[in-house]
This record gives C-alpha cells, structure tokens and sequence, in this order.
C-alpha cells in the first residue's frame, strides 16, 4: 500500500509515508507550531518514499480528540489531497491510536490526553475493543469506572500519563497503574488501524465529516457565556 499517516492531536506532530515496504517518518517535537510544519513535513516525507501525491492509496489521522488548531490543520491537508486526487481520508480516533500498541496485552488501556483543570480526554480499550467510550472526564468519574479493576495500562504521551497516574492513584491506591513506554511512532499505528478499516469495508471520511471534538472551545465557552 503506499498510504500517508498524521497523528496532529497534540503539541508533537508526527508525519510518516509508506511505499509498500518503505516508510518515512517525520517528527516535530516543537510546540504549536504545526501550521508552519505540516505542508513541508508531508512534501519531505512522500520525497523519501519516492510518492507523489496522487499515487496514494488512502490518507489516514487522528481525527481527534485533542488540539483544535491541529486537527483542523491535519483534516485540512488531507482533504485537500482527497480533493485533488480522490484519496480516501480515515479518520482515527486519538485515543484509539494511542492505546492500539498494548491490545494485545489483554489488559484495559485507558488511554489519555490531558485536557487541563484535572480533566483528561480518555477512552479505555480492552483487546483493541472500546469498553469505556472516549469523553472529557474527571478523575471522580474514572476512579468510579475503574474501581473494580485491579491493573491498567496507561497509554499516551508521558507527559500526560504521568500526571494521569499521580492523581488517579491518589483516588484508586489499590490498583497498579502501568505506564509503559510510549511508543514514539504513533503513525504507525494508524497505518495498521486505517487499514484494518478498508479490510472490513468502513466507509473513509465523508465531505461533512470534521475534526472530533469532545469539549467546546474557549472562544466558544466565552461566547456563550457573555
């Protein structure tokens, strides 16, 4: 398959292209900065793997949830291409990307973006399967739905589930909270879930298909609330 994969959910973005047996991947650790980053990064990465645009099979991101001005860039450049050249786009969830590397663990995988004021984006995943379904949560409402677990794999990047860890431990001592290393390439899997997606015949992203978002924007909050 040659395929071109970007994960835009958080402040790291990562871009991979894949030529059959040949990949490239590209990773900016630099903030917020994707709008500058991102078209570059996708010209450099189909250049290694010796692709043009309109020789991609599909296009595939996470769709969410996580940074609004990410995913809006990333959904943006894809469908451009899907445009221009008919490209089907899939759309991953983020939390699904993040937690697909231990499914196999059969252990749950709550898998985390922190989203601030001790709330976090989480979904959690039981053999690659959603058990708990992706939401902005407190911590209350995820000791509740753990409580009766005795060991969960925390999934995401480090920054994140370190701080997950330390508050949900604080409210569920009894369990062991395992933060495995994070798996840096997250690109990877999404080449592995878009295509288990064509495999099963699931439909890519339609025209009115948009970003996931789980929680209303500050400018929206203030809006509402003037």
């Amino acid at each position: 398959m040659k395929a071109l994969a970007i994960d835009c959910a958080c402040s790291r973005l990562t871009v991979a292209a894949k030529n059959e047996d040949k990949t490239c991947t590209a990773i900016y650790d630099i903030g917020m900065r994707q709008s500058e980053t991102l078209v570059p990064a996708i010209d450099f990465v189909l250049e290694k793997c010796s692709l043009a645009k309109n020789e991609l099979d599909y296009t595939t991101l996470t769709i969410g949830p996580g940074s609004f001005t990410g995913l809006r860039l990333g959904i943006s450049a894809l469908k451009a291409i899907e445009c221009a050249a008919g490209t089907p786009v899939y759309g991953i969830s983020s939390l699904e990307t993040y937690a697909f590397p231990y499914a196999s663990l059969g252990l749950p995988v709550l898998s985390c973006i922190d989203a601030n004021k001790d709330r976090f984006f989480a979904g959690v995943y039981l053999n690659g399967k959603s058990i708990i379904e992706d939401g902005d949560y407190d911590i209350p409402f995820l000791a509740e739905k753990l409580k009766d677990t005795n060991k969960v794999i925390l999934a995401g990047f480090e920054k994140d589930t370190t701080r997950l860890k330390g508050l949900l431990s604080a409210a569920l001592p009894e369990i062991e909270l395992l933060q495995l290393p994070v798996t840096s390439v997250t690109t990877d899997s999404l080449f592995k879930l878009a295509e288990n997606k064509k495999t099963a015949g699931i439909s890519p992203l339609q025209d009115y298909d948009g970003p996931v978002y789980l929680r209303a924007s500050e400018a929206e909050i203030k809006l509402t609330t003037s």
